[in-house]
């Protein structure tokens, strides 16, 4: 799941100034991001070739590793200026920005910041004390990297500048309107289409390519989402929007509906000014939590977060919070939905982060069916197969306990023996909540 349901927000720099229109001529905003790529410099003819001197945040051979060769996708004039040999242009920071901010918004980024590889020790301190008092749950590689996740240059000494991207993913309809509906599972926004990880990160290597194209001896990591980055404090430093009470990043632009990805690069690009703080008074994200995972503004405690219960956690979900979770499946978006910000959202442009038919609403019945290889099939080019069938099924098994739906119980019961041990405690509650529901026929 997006890692910024996860991490600790910095402060809030003031009360707000509420929800006025955002500045026009500016393209900012995010929420969540993907995994690491190599450092890759470029040689004297503006071929990408690997840093051998840098450090690898990947295992050889790793598909997130920025390839040496011209991709079909690359961007046209980046895999002309390699073939033919054009010398790479002379470094100038404030048009290298300029001409960055261009090449991304052209690839389909909605958001363009830029930051100094620094953070403050608060973002450090936050993440110490979320991890010492076990907010993390069963989250171990938050704790096993969080020197790394703290401190950008811990991660990769060598980079200077970072460029903080964000692509939309707003969705076209209400986020929320599928609770209502308890034969059907929700299924958050930000996985009913294409795997997000691999729409970001094939437009992040391929703002790569073009960089080290454009900057003989440059050195670069592209990442999304399950490297050891801090990707909400660094957008805001950015400047692409805050880390709102539910401590997830708020656009003024772009509200909710944000992926993250980074570029961390040798390159000595001028920052943005940080964005303000702009909740002001407003507590919609922390009213709409239907499990009360945030203990106080600002700060989340992911053991009873249904995004964690949901996705991350392996075992059967604490029995105190089944009832709380409704016809949630997979992920929630209570806190992001109903956040006064979105007013200004847009739905997401890229064909690939538009949702499925298929994964708007589907029926709890066929999902509860659904065998390891069915599971597989359906879900195919989804962040959702990440989970595996039996921790979905289970979900399901969740969501079908609290439905009160009596033509629902055959199938609960048709799981009762099911290989899995959680699966089939899971349908057993289903179960024993329907039939104390009058739904024993």
């Amino acid at each position: 799941m997006p890692e910024s349901l996860l991490i600790l927000p910095a402060e809030p720099a003031g009360d707000g100034a509420g929800t006025q229109a955002p500045p026009a001529s500016r393209a900012c905003a995010p929420v969540v991001v993907p995994c690491g790529a190599r450092a890759i410099t470029a040689g004297a003819t503006g071929s990408a070739t690997p840093a051998s001197a840098a450090p690898d945040l990947v295992a050889p051979g790793d598909a997130n590793a920025v390839p040496t060769q011209p991709d079909p996708a690359a961007p046209r004039d980046a895999v002309a200026r390699r073939d033919a040999g054009a010398s790479p242009r002379q470094f100038d920071p404030a048009a290298a920005r300029d001409a960055i901010r261009a090449e991304a918004l052209r690839l389909g980024f909605d958001a363009v910041g830029f930051a100094r590889a620094e953070l403050g020790p608060e973002v450090r301190e936050r993440l110490g004390r979320f991890l010492d008092d076990g907010m993390h749950g069963s989250m171990g590689w938050m704790e096993d990297r969080a020197a790394q996740r703290a401190h950008p240059r811990a991660l990769w000494p060598e980079a200077v500048s970072i460029v903080s991207l964000g692509m939309n993913y707003g969705p076209e309809g209400d986020a929320l309107a599928n609770l209502a509906r308890p034969d059907v599972g929700n299924i958050s926004v930000y996985a009913r289409h294409r795997d997000y990880h691999d729409v970001v990160k094939k437009r992040l290597k391929a703002l790569a390519r073009w960089m080290v194209a454009e900057w003989a001896g440059s050195e670069l990591k592209v990442f999304v989402d399950t490297a050891p980055v801090a990707e909400k404090p660094l957008a805001r430093e950015a400047g692409l929007g805050w880390q709102g009470k539910h401590t997830n990043l708020v656009s003024r632009t772009h509200g909710s509906w944000l992926f993250l990805g980074e570029v961390y690069t040798t390159l000595s690009l001028a920052p943005d000014a940080p964005e303000g703080d702009h909740c002001g008074r407003c507590q919609r994200c922390l009213a709409a939590c239907p499990t009360a995972a945030f203990p106080a503004p600002y700060r989340l405690d992911a053991r009873r977060c249904i995004s964690y219960l949901t996705i991350e956690h392996h075992g059967p979900i604490p029995h105190e919070l089944r009832p709380l979770m409704g016809n949630r499946i997979y992920g929630c978006d209570d806190c992001l939905a109903v956040c006064p910000w979105n007013k200004w959202a847009q739905a997401a442009r890229e064909p690939l982060l538009r949702a499925r038919d298929d994964l708007v609403a589907p029926e709890l019945r066929a999902l509860a069916a659904l065998d390891d290889a069915g599971f597989r099939a359906h879900f195919s080019g989804s962040p959702v197969k990440r989970v595996g069938r039996d921790r979905f099924v289970r979900n399901v098994l969740n969501a079908i306990g609290n439905s009160a739906d009596p033509s629902l119980l055959p199938t609960a019961r048709a799981l009762l023996g099911d290989a899995d041990p959680v699966v089939a405690e899971a349908a057993a509650w289903a179960v024993e909540r329907l039939e104390g529901c009058g739904a024993a026929g």
